[in-house]
């Protein structure tokens, strides 16, 4: 039986193309409201913000596992107060997003203090 694979620190790249004017209130959701409940769930945002020319919003989280940040962002998105007080006004101001999850290099974990 081979050996099992070690899971990997990940990191999390997000980007949201916004409604037309939408960016503003996007961001002040996300910084009053959104990002301070992410840390509390234990997640490491180490970027977000918006695009410097367009309507694209971006949100950078690392963990130090794929299962970890699944079992965070499960926890996150299905808690009552991100679907009762976020989940509506963030999804009317998405037109879509993407997500790309890649392993950390040990070296970008270390700085990022997940090893």
């Amino acid at each position: 039986m081979p050996p099992e694979l070690p899971d990997p620190p990940v990191l999390d790249l997000r980007t949201y193309k916004l409604v037309p004017g939408g960016r503003d209130e996007f961001d002040r959701i996300f910084r009053e409201g959104a990002l301070p409940m992410l840390r509390r769930h234990g997640v490491q945002v180490i970027g977000y913000g918006a695009s410097l020319d367009d309507d694209h919003y971006y949100l950078a989280r690392a963990f130090p596992s794929a299962s970890r940040r699944e079992e965070q962002l499960a926890f996150f998105y299905g808690s009552e107060e991100w679907r009762q007080t976020y989940e509506a006004a963030v999804m009317t101001l998405i037109e879509t997003y993407h997500t790309v999850v890649i392993p950390l290099r040990s070296a970008i974990a270390e700085a990022l203090s997940l090893d």
